[in-house]
């Protein structure tokens, strides 16, 4: 309706002009001076009006678009003056600067939504230019993950931490894959995943970071607990032909005293079945004595002890032993007088275990020489390491040491470091290892 006026207008203008032209042809043709000035000025005007009634709209047109292009929606539009084909245009004006700004609010919404998402998952994650290095977006999660400040291109990391640029950025991981990551001499396992998306004319690559060192932890912990649960159910069932075989004897020889003349029981079978008896016994005896130990850490005795004491009760049990050896034991606290709240047990059966091994890995070195060393970090934890300048550990097995039932020596059970890690897991804390081969092996016990 609104249009149509303004078509009605539009015509009804043209055909004035079309009149006064006809009267300045007219008048010319007379010709009267006054007839052709008043023709023309009519005609003039009116040619004005037409314009000034067209463009008045183009103006407003090109208006909004200059806003537009700029992103300014924020402008209003009166809706109340000018023609009514100029005000159902304000109209429309209107509600495509509301329909806007409120798809930029959901948007700006959503983006808030997802970079809080981003900011809290445990899941480091990392976008940049794959041409200039510029980063995009990098959360929390990375940065404690990789142990860097907030930065802006990546090529901070590669001058830094080039073997972590290299194994993080410049290699591709298009399918999810384990690594591991070497944070602060701390080796951390980690999955990776990367894709490469374009925005414009512009490369990004999205690299997903998680540290799975915890979780591994916790499964494995899990798989201690199951494992411990078919043993028993194993010793259970070892037990039930040694308690019959024992029934059946003892039934031989009540039969034998109660009627001595009828039932004569032979020496012999008696003798194989005790023998087989006791072998059983000897073997469960063995069996059982390797895992009990495992069985018994359940829970922590946590008490505040001095790293001074700790080390006074190893000394004095490990000085003769290690005296005899030739090996030299030097313990280190800083400050003196440090404090742990640790199990005091549990934590000296870990370190006889790591100084023995120590002491193992030090037969047939010159100079051999075992360092307890204790300090406390900026942030608060306790470390204690407990390093050697023995053979080393082969790095192709290196990563299998905390394994249950691992073991290089041919007496070995393979329990003593995973037992160590199991009392660290308790406590809260960790267990790394650092070894060359042919120059030592740094153990390291933190305390969160």
């Amino acid at each position: 309706m609104i249009y149509r006026k303004y078509k009605i207008a539009f015509a009804l203008r043209i055909v004035i002009l079309f009149i006064f032209l006809v009267l300045l042809t007219y008048a010319i043709t007379i010709p009267n001076t006054y007839a052709i000035v008043g023709a023309l000025l009519l005609s003039i005007i009116s040619a004005y009006q037409l314009y000034r009634f067209t463009i008045k709209r183009f103006i407003e047109i090109d208006d909004f678009f200059e806003a537009v292009k700029y992103r300014d929606f924020s402008r209003w539009y009166s809706e109340k003056h000018g023609s009514k084909d100029i005000q159902k245009l304000h109209v429309g004006f209107n509600e495509v600067n509301r329909t806007i700004k409120e798809i930029n609010t959901e948007k700006e919404t959503q983006y808030l939504y997802l970079q809080k998402i981003l900011e809290v998952v445990q899941v480091g994650i990392i976008a940049y230019n794959t041409k200039t290095g510029k980063i995009l977006w990098m959360n929390e999660s990375l940065k404690e993950s990789l142990n860097i400040p907030s930065i802006k291109n990546i090529s901070f990391i590669q001058s830094r931490k080039k073997e972590l640029f290299n194994v993080l950025f410049k290699t591709n991981h298009a399918k999810e894959e384990s690594i591991t990551i070497d944070i602060e001499n701390e080796k951390n396992k980690m999955l990776v995943s990367s894709s490469i998306f374009n925005i414009d004319a512009d490369s990004y690559k999205l690299v997903v970071l998680q540290n799975i060192e915890d979780t591994l932890n916790k499964n494995e912990s899990e798989a201690w607990k199951k494992l411990l649960s078919v043993m028993t159910h194993e010793i259970m069932n070892s037990i039930a032909p040694i308690t019959s075989l024992a029934e059946t004897l003892k039934g031989n020889i009540q039969e034998t005293i109660d009627n001595p003349k009828q039932s004569l029981m032979v020496t012999e079978d008696l003798y194989e079945g005790i023998e087989s008896i006791q072998k059983r016994s000897e073997g469960l005896m063995k069996f059982a004595k390797t895992y009990r130990s495992l069985n018994k850490i359940t829970q922590l005795n946590l008490q505040q002890i001095k790293a001074h004491e700790l080390f006074q009760n190893i000394n004095r049990l490990m000085h003769p032993s290690i005296q005899a050896k030739g090996v030299l034991m030097e313990y280190t606290i800083e400050p003196q007088e440090l404090e742990l709240e640790i199990d005091s047990y549990l934590i000296e059966q870990v370190l006889i275990n790591l100084i023995l091994n120590a002491v193992d890995a030090c037969e047939n070195i010159s100079d051999s020489k075992i360092e307890v060393f204790a300090f406390q970090q900026v942030n608060g934890s306790t470390i204690i390491k407990v390093s050697d300048n023995g053979k080393g550990i082969p790095e192709e097995i290196i990563d299998n040491v905390f394994v249950p039932f691992f073991s290089t020596k041919k007496s070995g059970s393979g329990i003593g470091l995973s037992l160590c890690k199991q009392i660290m897991l308790l406590h809260k804390g960790k267990i790394q290892i650092q070894s060359k081969e042919g120059r030592g092996t740094i153990i390291s016990l933190a305390f969160l």
